[in-house]
């Protein structure tokens, strides 16, 4: 098979042939025709956040395909069928193994390019909101990075269980499409303070919730933006790692759960769980029109480098996905 790899002298992305992914018991071989690009490839590529051990070190966290063959002693699938799946790697080649209670199937309606947009965005913002923040009806969520793929999958999830959004995003463009999206409020951030805004639409309570891709810049506006027993879910650092100065008086006022989270690392029962949990969640609800996967640009997978370059001058606002042929 042919797959997208990485030239370790200077970085660059290259297509080149490569031994097939090796099926084995409970598994599922999968032709691939779609996957999408996370800001985790871009620092994969670069060296800085390798695969876990054991797992593929060609880059990509999810696809869409149909399935080749079917390993032993699974049931459920048959060769033919449509699949959609969240990965540790692998997503950037023309074929990927995963394990067979992993996959979801695909909607008719759905084309392969929207499902491949789907996994690691609805995925981690219902892992962060749902499971680990325990989002409720009536609670305030403050979503940042509002225009991003996980972003917008938070901002429908939000909606649909019935919390109210505060979303961050630095153009008018993202804020209108976070709006459409179902967004209750949002601020543009290089032009306001967002926890004045919080401020504001909570009359001083704070929001219940915190979706915090930015750290380090947005640390003092997001210690003022939180509420009582808030929790605080840090999923990316795009705003700097290291603190100048916090005060952590806050943290025991407050009673501050603060959470640090990521999903590739995390073991195959747990995503085969949480895949399910989210099954179960969303069931119906993208055939209904209830969520979607919100897709910037579709790019030829030949073109992966532009693509990558796309999402690193964030002009995106959703998915960007690759088409694999």
């Amino acid at each position: 098979m042919k797959a997208v790899l990485v030239n370790e002298k200077n970085h660059d992305l290259y297509i080149e042939e490569v031994n097939d992914p090796i099926l084995s018991e409970g598994d599922l071989l999968v032709k691939v025709k779609a996957t999408a690009i996370n800001r985790a490839d871009l620092l994969q590529r670069k060296g800085l956040y390798p695969p876990p051990p054991g797992e593929s070190t060609i880059i990509g966290l999810e696809m869409a395909g149909v399935v080749e063959k079917v390993g032993h002693g699974v049931s459920d699938w048959k060769e033919g069928d449509r699949v959609y799946a969240l990965l540790p790697g692998g997503g950037y080649a023309e074929k990927v193994v995963i394990p067979a209670d992993m996959g979801m199937r695909i909607p008719d309606e759905m084309t392969f390019e929207e499902a491949a947009a789907i996994p690691e965005a609805f995925l981690t913002a219902y892992l962060n909101m749902v499971v680990l923040g325990n989002l409720k009806a009536g609670d305030h969520v403050l979503i940042h990075a509002g225009a991003s793929g996980v972003g917008t999958a938070a901002i429908q999830i939000a909606r649909e269980i019935g919390a109210v959004s505060i979303v961050t995003a630095g153009s008018a463009e993202k804020l209108d499409r976070c709006v459409s999206l179902g967004a209750n409020y949002t601020v543009n951030y290089k032009e306001e303070d967002f926890s004045e805004k919080v401020h504001e639409i909570t009359n001083g309570k704070g929001v219940q919730l915190i979706m915090d891709f930015i750290g380090a810049s947005y640390w003092e506006a997001n210690v003022k933006s939180i509420g009582i027993d808030g929790r605080w879910i840090l999923i990316g650092t795009l705003g700097g790692q290291a603190l100048t100065s916090a005060h952590l008086g806050p943290f025991l006022q407050k009673r501050i759960q603060f959470i640090g989270s990521t999903l590739r690392s995390r073991t195959k029962a747990f995503k085969i769980d949480l895949t399910r949990q989210f099954e179960e969640f969303s069931r119906g609800k993208f055939s209904a029109g209830k969520l979607a996967p919100i897709i910037d640009q579709v790019f030829d997978w030949k073109d992966v480098s532009s693509a990558h370059q796309y999402m690193a001058e964030n002009r995106n606002t959703g998915k960007i996905v690759l088409k694999v042929e």
